[in-house]
């Protein structure tokens, strides 16, 4: 049956060497939550201010150097909460492989994920001027909207996962 070789996928990864060394340290778990966190900051902080610059804010910086700089940030930030998540995930894998919250996580961060890239491939112009008449001016705006409503919903997931 595919669920009974789900849970002994997720056992496997509960009782892999990793997800063991995690448990039984007295500061790894602690820290991991903090690089995870961290990250997390960075990737959603960096988007959510980028998109409060598509719904008009800080009109003083061009949206191209707001890209620039903040997007690079959120990349920086992927590279500390995606294998620290992996590794928080494995040393409870076979409750959160089954928790609709964390389930619920995954599906927002994949939509998170859709949504960024159709900015970035479809929405997103640096050499388009961004302003109030054009087309790419209103679908940034949508795209900046789904993006903050997306990050809230992830961290809220995030917050419910701990209790």
């Amino acid at each position: 049956m595919m669920s009974e070789s789900i849970a002994g996928w997720l056992q496997w990864l509960q009782n892999s060497s990793w997800a063991v060394g995690v448990r039984q340290s007295l500061w790894l778990y602690p820290a991991l939550e903090i690089i995870h966190i961290t990250g997390i900051v960075l990737v959603a902080g960096g988007a959510i201010f980028f998109d409060l610059r598509l719904l008009g804010m800080s009109k003083k910086i061009p949206v191209t150097d707001m890209a620039r700089h903040l997007l690079t940030w959120s990349k920086r930030g992927l590279i500390l909460a995606i294998p620290s998540g992996i590794l928080l995930f494995i040393t409870n894998a076979e409750t959160l492989g089954y928790d609709p919250t964390f389930h619920t996580k995954l599906i927002l961060l994949a939509l998170a994920g859709i949504n960024a890239w159709i900015f970035h491939a479809f929405v997103f112009r640096p050499e388009v001027q961004f302003n109030s008449g054009s087309s790419w001016y209103r679908a940034g705006k949508a795209n900046a909207v789904c993006s903050i409503l997306l990050w809230i919903a992830v961290i809220a997931c995030g917050r419910l996962l701990a209790y």
